[in-house]
């Protein structure tokens, strides 16, 4: 199995795989360890990751960058607003009222869902870690940042369906790296200590997150995580730019923001002065050749200007560190280290600033840009069951307080419970329980609006059906458990009603909830007839086991109630004569921003088609690439190596066409299917072979030749020998010998006729012998004669007849003997075997 982990960035994406029992991060095609998120649209194929990166000015409406953050908003949503006037392509509203992007491919409109664009994004990075990996990749987790809500969460899944990933679990970005941090350090105190409070901090291109994390030996937990999701180092590339935009406004009277391509051009100028300002503190110059109208721009700025002109945005580095401190109920003494990772947090003022607030040094011990990638890789391999690792539990938390909201039949009309507040521990189940006559809806929402970055606090609504009274008509008890599952995503797990049977025909059952009535003053479902069970790591009670043996529970846990009800829980009931059936119930979801399977299917096809029209096109320019590549070798070849195999005549002609070939690759056959070119290369290798043959064979016949030789001689010094009767050969048969003698000279003419009638043909001419001939006469020789000269002497003792009859005499009694012990003992067939010639010295 494969285990990968991606960090699938705003900027660039990383990969990490376990493999040789460690985690690293791997190459792409370009031997390049990051792949740009950019995807670039043409009129025959896509380009994605360096390729397109490459095309960003060139191809500028139909090259897609910058795409993350754009996941499950609405396009009315008034963040997607602000960033489609800074985008250069084209942003639609898609069927279903999402973000799509609008562009040309294989020359026609198109329109793609952003679900569709990443998508094809880690469609690549399949592609590489596969290729990286040498076997198929499947099973992966995928990063997303910590403050992501449901719908945005789902929309990532999906693109990972479309790429045909099996994302294991989204990981939170902050949490990833704790994992990254954790996993390796030896020293963590014991589960019963005090545990090691560390910060991460973690300013990427595009948003700033805080975590609080606390460290025992092979146990995370995250305390607190806080955000900014609107800060980072794009923000500093646009502040630059705007400076700078300003200042070619006035020196050259250019307008730089209505040119799209200039303004790439700049963002892409301000990207590296910005990453040299944090080396250096002296003056740097930005110089930007045939930038606008054929003009050259030049301008400077140091470190100490770059921080005053990014001050708005380095205030923003400290609330979110110290809501972290406050929502942690952390003191600044209580913090072991703060460890910084993203690119951002290479500014020295950002530095400065963390290292301010904390009054401590910061340490940089973590890759800044690959630590995520690590720590997902971890988190894949300690759920993947083909590898060992290291125990290590891992508790993250839920970003925001999640409530639930119902129809009551009571006058007041709803009921509500916040059901997971703010850093509550994730994942996590509750088990609910309602009283109910009929079907009812629960909704989900994000209790604080305000502290959601995104513009609708609705998560879902889930009808729980098939609900009725009971056979005597009370309310229903209705257990419903509600999860915060791995990915991070709330949902209504399942739901089942608990069901009263009577035993033995008693008619005198005890209620469901004797005190539903009185308690209630007649509401059927408030507050406090909800149970919830929480996850406090005790065990249930026996009578619950007993009586909820078919619920099933996530997390098992006690039972903690806000009224006195539901006194048939209890163990101590001897009268009650009800039994207890559990029946599960159907739910029915509707999630707010959730694509439909149907379309998710229609999508993974499309994806399926483009990646097939990929793959022709790029063998179709492999062909035509090996026509190309085959016209320059070859006419490199004729003034050189080749010269002397072919006459002026052909050569003069083989030129001509050569040259007919490269015209025509560059105008009527610039663009031609592929078996045009395959055509093509098969008429020039019917010209070009007879030559390319001549050339091989003269190199290589002079060394078969010298060896077949050599053979010769030595077989006809061995006969020789023979004939002189040495005794190393006086064992071989005579008629043999005679017939090796013949085989050599036969051979020996074979060899003198043909090198004589090659010599007399000229270079240009094809060759009387072949080097593959050669090789065939020469393992000829070898398997007719080896066998029959290099046959080993016999190896003859004979005994004397005495001798050979005291063996007779007594090596019968021991193998007879031997035969007829069922376990002989070796020590004792050995004295019986040796002692015989002993005995017949003697005599």
């Amino acid at each position: 199995m494969s285990v990968v982990g991606i960090d699938l960035g705003f900027l660039n994406c990383y990969i990490g795989v376990a493999r040789s029992g460690g985690i690293e991060t791997i190459a792409n095609e370009y031997s390049d360890r990051c792949t740009p998120a950019c995807i670039s649209l043409g009129s025959k194929t896509r380009a994605i990751g360096n390729a397109a990166k490459s095309q960003i000015v060139t191809n500028v409406k139909n090259t897609l960058h910058g795409f993350k953050k754009l996941h499950g908003r609405a396009f009315e949503d008034p963040y997607i607003q602000a960033e489609r006037a800074k985008l250069p392509y084209e942003l639609q509203k898609m069927p279903n009222g999402s973000v799509g992007v609008k562009v040309r491919y294989l020359d026609e409109e198109r329109q793609f869902a952003i679900e569709q664009i990443t998508g094809m994004l880690l469609a690549k990075l399949k592609e590489t870690s596969e290729s990286a990996l040498k076997k198929p990749v499947a099973d992966c987790v995928i990063s997303v940042p910590s403050f992501f809500t449901d719908a945005e969460r789902r929309s990532v899944m999906a693109a990972a369906q479309i790429a045909g990933l099996n994302c294991l679990k989204l990981m939170n970005e902050t949490t990833a790296v704790a994992l990254a941090y954790g996993i390796y350090k030896q020293d963590l105190p014991a589960l019963e200590e005090k545990p090691r409070n560390v910060v991460f901090v973690d300013m990427g291109h595009s948003a700033y997150q805080v975590s609080i994390c606390a460290f025992n030996k092979g146990k995370l937990k995250v305390l607190a995580t806080t955000f900014d999701p609107f800060v980072g180092g794009r923000n500093f590339d646009e502040a630059l730019v705007d400076y700078f935009s300003e200042e070619f406004r006035t020196k050259y009277k250019l307008n730089v923001k209505e040119n799209p391509r200039a303004l790439l051009r700049l963002y892409q100028e301000c990207e590296k002065l910005k990453k040299l300002m944090s080396a250096n503190a002296s003056d740097l110059p930005l110089n930007i050749e045939c930038f606008m109208n054929d003009l050259d721009v030049s301008s400077k700025m140091n470190r100490a200007q770059f921080e005053q002109l990014c001050a708005p945005l380095l205030s923003r580095v400290e609330p979110p560190l110290r809501a972290a401190m406050d929502q942690a109920k952390l003191q600044r003494e209580d913090i072991y280290s703060i460890e910084i990772v993203g690119g951002a947090t290479r500014i020295p003022a950002v530095k400065e600033q963390i290292s301010n607030f904390f009054c401590k040094e910061i340490s940089t011990t973590l890759n800044a840009d690959e630590a995520v990638a690590r720590g997902c890789a971890l988190q894949c391999a300690i759920l993947s069951p083909a590898f060992k690792v290291r125990e290590f539990s891992i508790t993250d938390v839920v970003p925001y307080s999640v409530t639930l909201r119902w129809k009551s039949s009571y006058e007041e009309g709803t009921g509500e419970c916040e059901v997971f507040s703010k850093n509550h521990a994730a994942p996590f189940s509750k088990v609910i329980t309602f009283h109910k006559k009929e079907p009812f809806d629960l909704e989900a929402y994000y209790t604080h609006p305000h502290e959601v970055p995104y513009p609708d606090s609705r998560i879902g609504r889930f009808t729980i059906q098939n609900v009725g009274p009971q056979h005597d008509g009370d309310n229903s008890k209705v257990k419903v458990k509600v999860r915060v599952n791995i990915h991070g995503l709330f949902s209504v797990a399942n739901a089942s009603i608990i069901e009263k049977q009577n035993i033995e025909g008693d008619h005198s059952d005890t209620p469901m909830d004797t005190e539903s009535s009185s308690k209630n003053q007649g509401r059927d479902d408030e507050l406090d007839k909800m149970q919830v069970d929480q996850d406090e790591g005790i065990q249930k009670s026996q009578a619950e086991q007993q009586n909820q043996a078919d619920e099933e529970t996530e997390n098992a846990g006690t039972e903690t109630k806000a009224a006195s009800g539901d006194k048939q829980d209890h163990p101590a009931q001897p009268k009650a004569k009800a039994k207890v059936k559990s029946i599960d119930l159907p739910i029915q979801a509707s999630l707010y921003r959730q694509l439909g399977q149907d379309l998710i299917n229609c999508y993974i096809e499309n994806e399926g088609k483009m990646m097939m029209q990929d793959k022709l096109e790029k063998e179709r320019n492999d062909a035509k690439n090996a026509v190309e590549e085959y016209v320059y070798d070859f006419r490199d070849k004729l003034c050189g190596v080749f010269e002397k195999f072919i006459t002026e005549e052909d050569s003069n002609k083989l030129t001509l066409m050569l040259e007919d070939t490269e015209n025509w690759l560059y105008e009527d056959g610039e663009d031609q299917p592929k078996q045009v070119y395959m055509d093509k290369l098969q008429e020039l290798r019917k010209f070009g072979q007879p030559i390319q043959e001549r050339y091989m064979e003269h190199e290589e016949r002079p060394k078969v030749l010298n060896e077949l030789g050599k053979k010769i001689q030595l077989l006809m010094k061995a006969v020789e020998a023979y004939k002189n009767k040495d005794e190393k050969y006086d064992h071989l048969d005579p008629a043999e010998m005679e017939k090796v003698e013949k085989y050599i000279s036969e051979a020996m003419n074979w060899l003198n006729s043909k090198m004589n009638a090659q010599n007399k043909l000229n270079l240009t001419q094809d060759p009387v012998v072949k080097v593959a001939e050669i090789l065939t006469k020469s393992k000829e020789l070898d398997s007719f004669c080896n066998p029959i000269i290099y046959k080993p002497k016999p190896k003859i003792e004979p005994p004397s007849d005495g001798q050979s009859k005291a063996n007779g005499e007594h090596n019968g009694p021991v193998n007879e003997q031997s035969g007829t012990e069922t376990k002989p003992e070796p020590a004792k067939d050995n004295s019986q075997q040796t002692k015989p010639p002993g005995e017949m010295e003697v005599d």
